[in-house]
């Protein structure tokens, strides 16, 4: 086989192995053929113009990115360092080849501007409560700057707030005063029920003499049983009336009698 067929079959293949392209099932291939916008193909084998049409690769996968850490000054004057991760994935392969330069880089950047304007206008103590309602607010803006770039922002969320040492010496103290407050609510509680109930028990042994006396004789035995030692109460007359007056009726009973 002379030279120029071996040559020629050499260009053939290297014609055709740049002609030929492959691509997975999550990737597509953008085609710009002499600079005019033909399309996204893939995923499979496809064909192109070799020297004439150019391809670029886009991953359709779910990206996960860290943001960097943003001082931040809160709405109270509060000084944090704030970071989060962003998941977001290309919709329309086009326009994040051509409505932006590079959707990676401009999607770190706008989440980084959009995390210090949204925390900049909160309170430190909504910051830390309600970190959900953040989130959420954070992803409907960053989804809606990211739209025209065939871009779906599905979640954020803030990994870590960072406070200076002496907020939270003070946040510390706070909630150390907190839980002392609520204690002694429970205890005042306590106090206000057990009163209520001894104010009960007064009310029902005024009703009952008796069982006013039946309850010093309990105290009594009760005093006796944990005591060993002897101990002398004086005793009220009117534990003995009922006595008298069993005693005054046997008399009346006795001169009916005679």
């Amino acid at each position: 086989m002379s030279v120029p067929y071996l040559t020629l079959i050499v260009l053939i293949i290297l014609l055709l192995s740049s002609a030929i392209r492959v691509l997975k099932e999550y990737e597509r291939g953008v085609i710009f053929r002499l600079g005019r916008l033909i399309g996204a193909k893939g995923p499979g084998i496809f064909l192109i113009i070799p020297f004439i049409d150019k391809m670029i690769k886009v991953p359709l996968r779910t990206v996960v990115m860290d943001v960097p850490p943003q001082d931040i000054i809160t709405k109270d004057n509060v000084s944090v360092k704030v970071n989060a991760v962003i998941y977001f994935r290309v919709l329309d392969p086009n326009k994040a080849i051509v409505e932006v330069e590079d959707y990676l880089y401009a999607t770190s950047q706008l989440a980084q501007t959009t995390l210090r304007s949204i925390l900049g206008g909160a309170e430190l103590d909504e910051l830390l409560a309600s970190r959900e309602k953040i989130n959420t607010d954070l992803q409907a803006i960053l989804d809606r700057h990211t739209d025209p770039w065939g871009i779906k922002v599905s979640q954020v969320e803030i990994k870590h707030v960072d406070l200076p040492t002496e907020m939270q010496r003070a946040m510390a103290k706070q909630a150390e005063a907190e839980r002392e407050r609520r204690a002694k609510i429970i205890n005042a509680e306590g106090e206000f029920q057990a009163s209520a109930k001894l104010l009960e028990a007064a009310e029902t042994l005024t009703k009952q003499p008796m069982t006013l006396q039946l309850r010093y004789l309990q105290t009594l035995r009760e005093v006796a049983t944990e005591n060993n030692s002897t101990i002398i109460f004086p005793l009220p007359i009117d534990l003995f009336k009922p006595f008298l007056k069993l005693a005054e009726m046997a008399k009346l009973e006795e001169k009916t009698e005679e």
